[in-house]
């Protein structure tokens, strides 16, 4: 009987069970429909509660809402592809690094230049060729005996760097090997100049193959040191000799040495390492526009420079509309000591990471990496008043506003990336990129003087958003 009783019911149970599963398999698309696109993000608020910290995910909706401001972001639309962003590794900067023990300085490179959740990923380093003002010295890596020549270069020498700046470097692509390294230099050997002084001067015309071949010298020698210089620029702000070391060369001079020495020599060697122009303020667009009209120049010119002292960012779109098949760099700007968090987060990202970048800069460089509690080191006559993204004190570090600028984009930006089109709503200025992944990127700032809602829309789906006054997030999708 209760075997009967059995079969009877399993046809039962089998009904429930079925109609159990075929709920089951119903519930779950519309469940996973609901939650599969999250939106991460990280935080820095002016007030530092917040430093870059990742928060909970934004969840996606399909639509868009309306009356309320809405970052529309297209990535049908591309423009530059990026080399990176990060900083001026100073002569000094690479002092106070290699000083700490081999702990400290080991965990402080692989945050600033691993590619983990834990590092920032700075991907772009600017370094002096000779001694820049945040060196602790003046030197050029030919110096010589006052009434002494050589235009040969058989005493180029980068024996100054093997102390600290080349040691340095390779613990850095250790780390790093595809970082990219750009060189500039502050002043030729003083035997080269009109002045036969490291300030001021100009480069006689006599010495432009022989300081041709000191570039040619220095990138040769740097890879027999296994450091790759990917860039040069001819020379630090052109246009501002009162710097210790520095040496003024207007745009017809820098078109000759280009034309006449530099680009030749580089060929007769087989460099490819970049040559890029100009190297400072906006206010002269006009400078790398004269260089880049000379044909003859122009042929050999990677692209043009820039920094942020004078003149408006906008301007750089000036060079990039004369020459379209140029590029453009954003090479140094510094925060000022001891710094102001809020004005300084606010101003660099909205200037820089978002204004350089959407006027076509390919990379973003802050200056300088490191300095100590009293801005040193620094030549005779160079700034006494440049934070460093971080400042070292033995072993201790701190974090500084240029660390957070940076690493807004450097964190999350990989190389390679193409910036692609974003609307700016009142008071939010973006940037948006694609990276070689798929991934997209956009760092916004509210630049408004109270909290505000919006909206990002990215093709058939979007999220609701709410940033700080002065707080700038960067979404990653």
């Amino acid at each position: 009987m209760e075997n009967q009783r059995l079969v009877s019911i399993q046809p039962l149970l089998l009904t429930k069970l079925l109609l159990a599963c075929s709920l089951f398999l119903l519930i779950i698309p519309i469940a996973c429909s609901q939650n599969t696109n999250q939106v991460n993000w990280s935080l820095t608020n002016p007030d530092k509660s917040s430093l870059l910290q990742k928060q909970i995910p934004l969840t996606t909706v399909n639509g868009s809402g309306y009356g309320i401001a809405t970052i529309n972001v297209d990535d049908a639309e591309e423009y530059q592809i990026m080399d990176g962003f990060g900083f001026a590794l100073t002569g000094g900067s690479a002092i106070l690094i290699n000083a700490m023990n081999p702990e400290a300085r080991n965990n402080l490179l692989n945050e600033l230049f691993n590619d983990d959740e834990n590092s920032i990923s700075v991907s772009y380093l600017r370094i002096s060729i000779g001694a820049s003002d945040l060196s602790d010295r003046v030197f050029s890596y030919n110096d010589l005996p006052d009434g002494e020549k050589d235009p040969e270069m058989k005493k180029f020498s980068l024996e100054p760097e093997k102390k600290d700046l080349i040691p340095v470097l390779k613990q850095i692509l250790e780390i790093n090997p595809e970082i990219k390294i750009l060189g500039s230099p502050w002043s030729p050997p003083v035997w080269m100049k009109t002045n036969g002084k490291s300030k001021g001067g100009s480069l006689k015309p006599e010495y432009y193959d022989a300081y041709a071949l000191y570039f040619v010298k220095y990138i040769q020698e740097m890879k027999e040191e296994e450091i790759k210089i990917d860039a040069i620029t001819i020379q630090n702000e052109p246009l501002h000799p009162g710097n210790n070391p520095s040496m003024f060369m207007p745009a017809n001079e820098q078109a000759d040495f280009i034309k006449k020495s530099l680009g030749p020599a580089f060929e007769k060697a087989g460099i490819n390492t970049k040559i890029i122009i100009y190297d400072h303020n906006p206010n002269r667009v006009d400078y790398p526009i004269q260089v880049l009209n000379d044909p003859d120049a122009r042929r050999y010119v990677d692209g043009t420079a820039f920094h942020m002292y004078e003149g408006k960012v906008e301007a750089i779109s000036e060079v990039k509309n004369a020459h379209p098949d140029k590029n453009l760099y954003f090479t140094e700007q510094w925060v000022g000591a001891p710094g102001d968090f809020p004005n300084d987060l606010r101003w660099h990202i909205r200037t820089l990471i978002i204004g350089a970048v959407r006027n076509w800069c390919k990379n973003v460089i802050e200056w300088n990496l490191a300095a100590d509690p009293k801005q040193d080191p620094h030549t005779n006559g160079g700034c006494t008043e440049c934070l460093g993204a971080i400042t070292i004190d033995g072993n201790s570090v701190t974090r500084n506003p240029a660390y957070y600028i940076i690493a807004h984009a450097s964190k999350f930006v990989d190389p390679g990336s193409v910036r692609i089109s974003s609307n700016i709503p009142e008071n939010l200025p973006n940037v948006a990129f694609k990276s070689p992944d798929g991934k997209i990127v956009l760092i916004v700032l509210n630049d408004s003087d109270k909290a505000q809602n919006f909206q990002i829309s990215f093709k058939s789906k979007s999220i609701r958003a709410n940033l700080n006054s002065g707080s700038v997030a960067s979404y990653i999708w």
